[in-house]
C-alpha cells in the first residue's frame, strides 16, 4: 500500500530539557542523587533477567543521576543539524522553569535567550518549533512552597508563563502540559516520583490546581499572542475488556482533563504507548507477544482506536510521542510503519491529525530508569570506547533514516 500524508505534514522527533540538556538544578535532580543506590538495588528485583543482563547499567547508581545527559544545552546546534538531514519540519522540545525562575520572582535573561536562540536556530533549519511549557520538573523554591499543592501554584505558574510568552511572541504551538494524569498518578498515587507523595486528597488537589493552570495559561498565551495555537499532550491508552470497565478507565484516564479544559485547547497532542487488555476487573493483562527492551509491549493498533476516540473533540491532533526502547535497532523500523499504518487509517476515517512527533530524537534520561532505555532515532554514546571515542558521541541509527525517508517523501510504500 502507498500511504500519502496531508500536505504540510509535520514530521519530527520530541525531547523534554530535563532528559538531554543536562545541568538541571530543579525537584528531580534533587530526587535522582537521594535516590540513586536506592534505585540501582532495586533493580536487582525489578527487572527480568533478560534485561538485567542486557542493561548491566541499571546497577548502578551513576545511571540514575542525569548530570550532563545528553548536553544538548550546549550542542543544539549540532543536534538540529542531524533533524534537518532526517528530513524533519517540526520539532518539539521542552523549556525549563528552573533556568528561567532559578528564584521566586525572579527571572533570568541569559536563559530565556538561550531559548530565544534554540527557536532561531529551528527556524533558520526550517524546522517549526513546539514548545512544552512544563514536562514535569519543578524549581527548588516552588518545590519547596509545596508545588502544586501551595495556596499560589497557579499565581506562581502562571506568572512564568506570562515570562515566556511575552518574550517568545513569534512561537506559533505551545504545550501547556505534558500527560498531566501520568504525572499525578506516578508522584501522589504510586509515590515513585518526586514529591513521592501517597495521598488521594492530593491527587484531587493537584489535579484541581493544573486543571486551572491550564485555563489561565491558554488565555495569557492568547492575550499576548492572539495567533498562536495552544494545546496539551495527553498519554492516551487504549482499554480493551469488558464494557463498563474499558468505558470507566477511557473516560478517568484518557478524557476527564480533555473535558475540563475542552474550551481552552486549539489542538490535542496525542502521546500513544500503551494497550491495556482488561480481563474482568483485572488490568494489564495483555497478550505481549511483541515487547520492548522495558517490557512495554507493542501494540500499534491501539493509536488508530485512541485517535478514532479523539475526533469527538472537533481539535486538530498531533502525535506528540511515540517510541520504543529499542537499543538494539531491531523494532524500530517497523514500529514506527506500523503505528503511521493505523495513523493513516484514522485520517482516512476523518480524524484529523496533522503530524507526529516520534520519541525521541536522542538517547534520553528515562526519568526513574536513568540512561539504558534507548528511545533515539540518534544513539548517544555515553561510554566513549578507547581513545578515539568523543564523549556523547551522536550516532544516527539505521532506524532513523528508514523515518527519513517517510519524512521528506511525506509517506511511504506498506507492505501488509
Amino acid at each position: 500500500m502507498k500511504l500519502k500524508f496531508p500536505e504540510k505534514f509535520f514530521w519530527g522527533a520530541a525531547t523534554s530539557a530535563h532528559q538531554v540538556e543536562g545541568g538541571c538544578n530543579n525537584d528531580w535532580s534533587k530526587w535522582e542523587k537521594e535516590n540513586a543506590a536506592r534505585l540501582a538495588e532495586r533493580a536487582k528485583t525489578h527487572w527480568q533477567k533478560w534485561q538485567q543482563e542486557r542493561f548491566p547499567e541499571m546497577f548502578k547508581p551513576e545511571n540514575y543521576i542525569s548530570g550532563k545527559a545528553c548536553d544538548h544545552y550546549n550542542r543544539f546546534c549540532e543536534d538540529f543539524d542531524i533533524a534537518l538531514s532526517l528530513g524533519q519540519n517540526a520539532h518539539r522540545f521542552s523549556i525549563e522553569w528552573s533556568r528561567i525562575e532559578p528564584e521566586e520572582g525572579k527571572f533570568d535573561e541569559k536563559e530565556i535567550k538561550h531559548y530565544q536562540k534554540i527557536i532561531s536556530a529551528l527556524r533558520e533549519r526550517g524546522i517549526e518549533p513546539f514548545i512544552t511549557i512544563n514536562h514535569w520538573t519543578l524549581p527548588l523554591w516552588f518545590e519547596d512552597v509545596g508545588g502544586w499543592e501551595h495556596d499560589d501554584a497557579v499565581f506562581h505558574f502562571s506568572e512564568f508563563v506570562g515570562y515566556l510568552a511575552r518574550n517568545l511572541k513569534d512561537v506559533k504551538f505551545w504545550i501547556v502540559f505534558n500527560e498531566p494524569w501520568i504525572y499525578i498518578s506516578h508522584s501522589y498515587i504510586r509515590g515513585k516520583w518526586p514529591p513521592a507523595k501517597k495521598s488521594w486528597i492530593s491527587v484531587f488537589r493537584v489535579l484541581r490546581v493544573l486543571i486551572r493552570s491550564h485555563k489561565i495559561s491558554f488565555d495569557i498565551i492568547k492575550s499576548v499572542s492572539p495567533q498562536a495555537k495552544v494545546g496539551i499532550a495527553e498519554n492516551n491508552v487504549y482499554f480493551e475488556g469488558w464494557r463498563l470497565i474499558q468505558q470507566a478507565a477511557n473516560y478517568f484516564v484518557n478524557n476527564y482533563f480533555l473535558k475540563k479544559i475542552k474550551n481552552h485547547l486549539d489542538f490535542i497532542g496525542l502521546n500513544y504507548y500503551f494497550h491495556n487488555k482488561i480481563k474482568g476487573f483485572r488490568f494489564n493483562k495483555n497478550d505481549n507477544e511483541f515487547i520492548t527492551d522495558m517490557g512495554w509491549e507493542i501494540y500499534p493498533e491501539g493509536i488508530y482506536h485512541v485517535l478514532k476516540d479523539l475526533r469527538d473533540y472537533d481539535k486538530p491532533i498531533y502525535i506528540t510521542e511515540n517510541g520504543l526502547a529499542d537499543s538494539r535497532d531491531i523494532e524500530r523500523t517497523k514500529f514506527i510503519k506500523d503505528h503511521l499504518y493505523w495513523t493513516h487509517k484514522a485520517i482516512e476515517e476523518g480524524v484529523d491529525v496533522r503530524g507526529y512527533f516520534y520519541w525521541s530524537l536522542l538517547d534520553n534520561f528515562e526519568w526513574d530508569k536513568g540512561f539504558w532505555p534507548r528511545f533515539g532515532l540518534v544513539e548517544i554514546d555515553y561510554l566513549p570506547r578507547g581513545k578515539a571515542g568523543q564523549a556523547l558521541e551522536r550516532r544516527v541509527r539505521k532506524s532513523a533514516l528508514e523515518y527519513a525517508e517517510i519524512c521528506k517523501n511525506n509517506g511511504f510504500e506498506y507492505i501488509i
